[in-house]
């Protein structure tokens, strides 16, 4: 068996999940939120720590066990641009999961509350668009 195919395609699954799910968050969360659509926002909001977990450990597992060989990607300004972009996008998922939480406990979020949570996505979406665009660079051999 191609370990490296089976790890690239995983990999491209995972990091497709995790954008479904958060355009389907981010659909979710907006003005008019009803307190009767928390635990759907809420399952979205713990599928997506899920699958970005599955994400981390598919990419760990291709640079650990790639045809690249860690090294290539350890000396990649590329890949640490991507690891980056991800963190970042990983950070700003903590207030509004946070935000989240709280609503399920008190009831329909203020429109207030609700507009700082969308912040938090839209940042998240800007660090997303990175991520693709780092991707494409390493794999033509930038930042080596």
């Amino acid at each position: 068996m191609d370990w490296d195919l089976a790890l690239a395609g995983a990999h491209h699954l995972a990091v497709f999940t995790l954008v479904a799910i958060f355009a389907a968050e981010f659909a979710l969360l907006r003005p008019g939120l009803a307190s009767d659509r928390l635990p759907q926002l809420a399952r979205l909001d713990a599928a997506y720590g899920g699958v970005a977990t599955l994400v981390i450990l598919v990419g760990v597992a291709r640079v650990i066990f790639g045809s690249m060989g860690w090294e290539y990607y350890v000396a990649n300004t590329a890949f640490w641009a991507k690891m980056a972009a991800f963190g970042v996008m990983g950070a700003l998922t903590v207030p509004p999961t946070l935000a989240i939480r709280r609503w399920l406990k008190a009831g329909t979020p203020a429109e207030t509350e609700i507009a700082d949570a969308r912040r938090y996505l839209h940042l998240q979406a800007a660090a997303l668009l990175l991520i693709p665009l780092f991707a494409a660079a390493m794999a033509r051999g930038y930042g080596s």
